[in-house]
């Protein structure tokens, strides 16, 4: 679609300016007319094609968006306006063409929802799926305030394995390169000086080891490097087919050290979403939809499906969950307890809230553990080589002296 700058004027012969996109002149004239709106001038703008990454919207834009649409809709301004007065105020311009896109498309007859699911990169499933409740249910202010909240958690889950992963990360990543330099550089440069004093045949066991490994990493660079680059594109290649997402995903939640936190952010987020989408009135069958296609595993989303599925044969959700042997037995329980007593949503959240905490806590744990593990190996490597090649030495200056 083109962007369209227009004037026009209303019955009240009032002059009006904007923009629009559109697919032709003759559709911002249409458009206009059912705005009740007489197009004067309409003429298509030349610009450079904006390049942004991702959907341009951070969550942050996101969560300001949804708690200050709530508070105007709760004050009683209607949609549109609240549309105009926050595409105005805000300072992402990516974030406020989709805002006037939206106003846009309401003032032309679309519901709050459908006008957001035309921009699916900014408003995912979930978000228009409890809007739409919001708009069935007549209580549009309270779901986006539990919207925001969701976000908030939702990105501070995120941000905590980030977090964690970084530094590890981090870590390894210069250890590699300072790894390289010593097999590449300052190892071959105490070679040169151990032939230059005739002490090449004299070198310890150790030394002589790490030379023939410095020697083999110089020799084979090119080859390493080539190799390297084949594992990785392999790996990524087979990760892409739907048979090695689904074993590499499974791999991941029974992983010795990750797994258990991986299951504990996997069932954080499943509840926190299941028990937000059933608190605004979402049908179960299509809150499990939405849950299993933002569960971002593939083992996770197919226990969902299952259970779903069961769940529209007539069964409860809790033998599904248990059959999927997905989830740990303490969730699957309480879950079946909240649908006994009727009140699974509200169990749902508790358990978010509990294992939100467990979260905390298995991230904080498997800092502290990778972090000497990872200062143990590094200076055990560097350790060796420093004492591989410094051996030599004293050995050449206790010769020199006698």
């Amino acid at each position: 679609m083109a962007e369209f700058v227009w004037e026009a004027r209303a019955r009240t012969g009032e002059l009006r300016k904007g923009t629009m996109e559109a697919d032709s002149e003759e559709t911002v004239r249409e458009r206009l007319r059912a705005m009740q709106l007489t197009a004067s001038k309409v003429s298509r703008t030349l610009s450079l094609p904006k390049i942004t990454f991702g959907s341009g919207v951070d969550s942050k834009d996101l969560v300001t968006f949804t708690r200050l649409f709530a508070t105007m809709i709760d004050a009683g301004l209607p949609i549109v306006q609240c549309l105009d007065i926050l595409a105005g105020q805000t300072r992402n311009p990516v974030f406020a063409d989709v805002l006037r896109d939206v106003k846009e498309s309401v003032e032309q007859g679309s519901t709050f929802s459908d006008a957001l699911k035309r921009h699916p990169k900014v408003f995912d499933t979930l978000y228009t799926n409890l809007v739409a409740a919001g708009e069935l249910g007549g209580i549009l202010d309270t779901i986006l305030n539990r919207l925001a909240v969701y976000i908030e958690k939702n990105v501070k889950l995120v941000r905590q394995v980030r977090g964690a992963l970084f530094y590890p990360s981090a870590v390894i990543v210069i250890f590699v390169g300072v790894l390289g330099v010593l097999l590449g550089f300052v190892i071959p440069s105490f070679k040169k000086m151990f032939a230059e004093f005739g002490a090449a045949d004299e070198l310890p066991g150790i030394t002589k080891a790490v030379i023939s490994v410095s020697q083999a990493f110089v020799d084979n660079l090119f080859i390493i490097t080539a190799l390297g680059a084949l594992g990785i594109g392999t790996f990524v290649a087979y990760v892409r087919t739907p048979y090695g997402k689904r074993g590499f995903h499974r791999f991941l939640l029974k992983a010795p050290i990750f797994g258990p936190v991986l299951q504990k952010i996997a069932v954080a987020r499943f509840t926190r979403t299941l028990g937000t989408l059933l608190s605004a009135g979402v049908p179960i069958l299509d809150a499990l939809d939405v849950v299993a296609k933002t569960a971002g595993n593939v083992v996770i989303e197919d226990a969902l499906l299952f259970t779903r599925a069961r769940i529209a044969e007539g069964k409860t959700m809790a033998g599904p969950l248990m059959d999927a042997q997905v989830f740990p037995p303490m969730v699957v329980q309480m879950v079946g307890v909240g649908e006994q007593t009727g009140a699974l949503d509200a169990m749902l959240n508790k358990i978010a809230d509990f294992y939100e905490d467990e979260v905390d806590v298995a991230i904080a744990s498997l800092t502290s553990l990778i972090e000497p593990i990872l200062m143990a190996s590094i200076g055990a490597v560097v350790g060796v080589v420093l004492v591989a090649m410094y051996l030599p030495i004293f050995g050449l200056a206790g010769k020199i002296k006698a």
